[in-house]
């Protein structure tokens, strides 16, 4: 009897240590990544022991920066695979086996809707989940950061058809939008931020979806998220964080311009934490 008691505590600590896996972490670049931040992320990613998985659909040249990024984390001690494929052989058993061998999964930068087009409701997409959801580390640059959030910004204008002056007006209807991947739920990403002077179409966003709120990161820079929904700076410049969600007042005039009253902005830097669910600066 007593053997069976203790069988039986046994079976419920073993079920609730798998039940209870904690999710992984996401690594959020704003674009042109950095030494230091791939060398982090093979570090959250296990060091010697990390498997990455590198997919590179959303560049124009995908095998060419696909060996360079392969390099690179494999200098830091990480065993590295990239995959190349199409929507149509997204989900052929080669991917999967090489995600069921991955603890940690790199998009590349380039276009996020292409990225998109090949890889949301795909098998392999899922797998991504699943290495992410038992504790894997999940991380992109640029479009590999844009896709991160449910709520995607394809960089393309629907009213203003002047490429060379992109995005000078905070008006409604003009910042196209698309499904992302949804690793985050209730934030818009945005990248290349401060250096590309992106502050309008993400402003303009923020009013069109003021349920949720934006963490825009400048190139070089990263976001290292927490299970907890905690995140971390991490890189050479800054990140910002519009909060719309407690603003009021939210208005267009005539010609479609937008406005808002009280939408809350933090500028973060190097070592700064957020805590997404309060939306609050963790203080140091």
């Amino acid at each position: 009897m007593k053997k069976n008691l203790i069988f039986i505590l046994f079976l419920v600590v073993f079920s609730n240590m798998i039940f209870s896996q904690e999710k992984g972490k996401l690594v959020i670049v704003g674009g042109v990544q950095t030494i230091e931040i791939a060398q982090k992320f093979v570090e959250i990613s296990g060091g010697n022991n990390a498997k990455i998985v590198i997919i590179p659909n959303a560049g124009s040249e995908p095998k060419y920066w696909s060996e360079v990024q392969k390099q690179e984390f494999e200098e830091f001690g990480a065993s590295a695979k990239y995959l190349l494929f199409s929507r149509e052989n997204a989900d052929c058993d080669t991917n999967l086996a090489n995600m069921d061998w991955a603890n940690a999964v790199f998009f590349l930068g380039g276009d996020q809707s292409i990225l998109a087009d090949d890889l949301l409701n795909t098998k392999l997409l899922k797998k991504v989940f699943e290495i992410y959801e038992n504790g894997g580390i999940v991380g992109g640059s640029s479009a590999g950061a844009a896709i991160m959030s449910e709520v995607m910004i394809t960089g393309n204008e629907l009213k203003n058809n002047d490429s060379s002056e992109a995005f000078i007006t905070i008006e409604k209807g003009n910042v196209e939008v698309k499904q992302g991947f949804g690793f985050l739920k209730n934030v818009i990403v945005d990248q290349h931020f401060l250096k590309r002077k992106r502050h309008n179409r993400t402003i303009a966003t923020l009013i069109e979806h003021p349920n949720l709120f934006g963490i825009a990161i400048d190139e070089s820079t990263s976001i290292i998220v927490n299970p907890d929904e905690t995140f971390e700076v991490f890189g050479n410049n800054q990140v910002l964080v519009y909060d719309p969600i407690d603003g009021r007042n939210i208005r267009e005039d005539k010609k479609g311009n937008l406005g808002i009253s009280e939408m809350k902005l933090h500028v973060l830097i190097n070592g700064d934490k957020f805590d997404m669910k309060t939306r609050k600066v963790i203080c140091k």
